[in-house]
């Protein structure tokens, strides 16, 4: 059986648990990472890697601008936008080059499923090159600038051995891991996984299960930073961790081959909370989310009026750590970036339901389990059947 975690948290700027504890009930899947206020190690998830290797080629930039997107002629199966031109390099020994020609849009359902080509994408022009890894946007359109690159292998795909970027005069360490038979010729969907307040990143490689449920992916696992005395976390002072996200994914684009329109993010605890501050701030990037038990802590300037983010989310009725009522209230933010309805249907598994009247394609499922803070028992499985329902 798994042994009993807790969390107890002092008075932080946060103020994210007030001093309550909480352990995890028999049929919940609770990992907050370990006790806060005794000093306690960090639990089932070994060190974090000290240092970890430098990314290829020295610190990698975010991509370069990219080109000036083509329009579409409207068609029954709705034909986007031809994509931006691909970014060029940001780090390499012989110069850089520019980026590629945009191509015609393909064809989405409103689930955003491949059918067939679009009608009248124009070509995109060629995209230009940034030049440190806080300065210009990841490239446009399904594939990702790393498709056909000669980078086949990953760094830090193996647990202990992590990869390294400078963020705001940070280093901070991540995963990479790569799909068996990885092939650059080919568009991977690309999963952010986070850890909870106290844990780590070797914690998230298996807390969540993902791997085996969708084995044909590329996983992104990062490692946070001390949050308040507790453990790492994702606080994100001043937007620090969406920053760190951001230089993750343009160092992942520009090395491996990533589907663009297929970018997740899921995490328990904290981890869910920096899963709901993407989708209010990188809703343009990520396809979906999957927040449990997560809140604003990490962004409590949320407008709810970016471009949608489709979401799946959980929160335990009887959670003391983080009340209900402030998970209700981020998931209220991405109801109103998506113009949900009020009216809910119920859906698998119980007692999960989904909101009506949202955008197409950008669905949103709530799910309030009678439980405390921790993943719910059927939770990791049905964050995979979401995710996996836009591949």
């Amino acid at each position: 059986m798994r042994p009993t975690l807790h969390i107890c948290a002092t008075a932080t700027a946060l103020a994210l648990l007030g001093g309550a504890c909480s352990s995890s009930s028999t049929g919940s899947s609770q990992e907050t990472g370990g006790t806060a206020s005794t000093g306690g190690t960090v639990s089932s998830g070994g060190k974090v890697g000290s240092s970890g290797t430098t990314g290829f080629g020295g610190m990698v930039g975010s991509g370069g601008k990219v080109g000036t997107g083509g329009s579409t002629t409207p068609t029954p199966t709705g034909g986007r936008a031809g994509s931006g031109g691909a970014a060029g390099t940001t780090s390499c020994a012989a110069g850089c080059e520019g980026g590629t020609t945009g191509s015609g849009g393909a064809g989405r359902d409103a689930g955003g499923r491949d059918m067939g080509s679009g009608m009248g994408g124009r070509t995109g022009t060629g995209g230009s090159t940034a030049s440190s890894v806080d300065g210009g946007t990841p490239p446009s359109g399904d594939a990702s600038a790393g498709c056909g690159s000669s980078i086949t292998t990953s760094t830090c795909g193996a647990k202990g051995t992590t990869c390294s970027l400078t963020v705001n005069s940070k280093s901070r360490t991540y995963y990479v891991q790569l799909p068996s038979g990885y092939s650059s010729s080919k568009q991977y969907p690309l999963i952010f996984q986070f850890h909870p307040w106290g844990g780590s990143a070797d914690q998230a490689l298996t807390m969540y299960q993902l791997n085996s449920k969708i084995p044909d992916a590329i996983y992104v696992t990062p490692q946070g930073l001390d949050a308040g005395g507790n453990g790492p976390g994702w606080a994100n002072s001043s937007g620090e961790d969406i920053a760190f996200t951001k230089a993750m994914l343009a160092d992942v684009q520009g090395k491996f081959c990533v589907d663009n329109a297929r970018i997740f993010s899921t995490g328990f605890s904290y981890g869910g909370m920096m899963s709901f501050a993407i989708g209010c701030e990188m809703s343009d990037v990520f396809r979906a989310i999957a927040p449990m038990s997560g809140s604003l802590y990490s962004d409590a300037n949320c407008k709810g009026t970016g471009p949608h983010v489709a979401m799946w989310g959980s929160h335990g009725t009887s959670d003391t750590v983080v009340p209900i009522a402030d998970g209700r209230k981020a998931r209220d933010k991405i109801l109103q970036e998506n113009h949900c309805g009020t009216t809910t249907t119920a859906v698998d598994p119980s007692p999960c339901v989904k909101y009506q009247g949202c955008d197409p394609g950008y669905d949103v499922t709530w799910c309030e389990w009678d439980g405390p803070h921790g993943i719910p028992s059927f939770g990791n499985a049905s964050i995979a059947t979401f995710f996996k329902s836009f591949m």
